[in-house]
């Protein structure tokens, strides 16, 4: 059973700011079910920010939901974050989740900045939906997903929709490594430790990243 604190707003996952409550409404737009809402809010957030690992940021209010709606790129870490808050807004319980997965096609240029292809605390959302906990990934937008020859996610609010263990063309592309657990709301202090210990910095922001600097083609 879902615990209450999955509808309460909190730090990161400020779900009662104006701007989380009216990003909400309007990807909900007239959808009357649970499902129905949680599959609008995924494809709103999956779109409404261009994926760009090159935008992780040091700073902690960088990862409220609010402060990441301004943007207009983010990585999976944010975009989970406004899933959840927006989740929240419209009564769905939710909390966020994350894993160590390790990108088989990631770019050279990519794993030059960051060391590896190894991607710690990888961000995903867990939604309860008709008293049911469902995963989804909304990282990769359609437009990167189609230029790399990759599927993007679709949620349906009935199964899991996480990232693709295969590419179009049968290559290896995604392979979770070790799951760490849920939260009510952003561990940031652990999160930035574990990029601190992997990576040797945390701040790689380079606006305007390209698809192509992202995924092998």
């Amino acid at each position: 059973m879902a615990s209450i604190e999955f509808l309460q707003p909190s730090y990161f996952v400020d779900s009662d700011h104006p701007a989380v409550v009216a990003f909400a409404k309007e990807a909900c737009g007239d959808a009357t079910t649970d499902a129905e809402r949680a599959r609008c809010l995924f494809h709103a957030v999956r779109e409404r920010f261009r994926y760009d690992p090159y935008t992780i940021s040091p700073r902690r209010d960088d990862y409220r939901a609010s402060s990441v709606l301004k943007q207009s790129r983010a990585y999976c870490v944010p975009k989970a974050v406004v899933l959840c808050a927006a989740a929240r807004a419209v009564g769905i319980p939710s909390r966020l989740g994350f894993a160590d997965v390790r990108n088989h096609l990631s770019s050279e240029k990519l794993r030059q900045a960051m060391r590896t292809d190894l991607f710690v605390f990888h961000g995903y959302t867990e939604l309860w939906i008709d008293g049911q906990p469902l995963k989804a990934s909304p990282a990769f937008n359609a437009e990167l997903c189609a230029r790399v020859g990759v599927e993007p996610l679709e949620f349906d609010g009935k199964h899991d929709a996480l990232l693709h263990a295969f590419d179009g063309r049968g290559h290896t592309y995604m392979e979770y490594l070790n799951d760490r657990g849920c939260y009510v709301d952003l561990p940031f202090d652990e999160m930035i430790d574990a990029f601190v210990s992997t990576y040797g910095q945390v701040e790689l922001t380079r606006p305007g990243t390209q698809p192509d600097e992202v995924f092998q083609r």
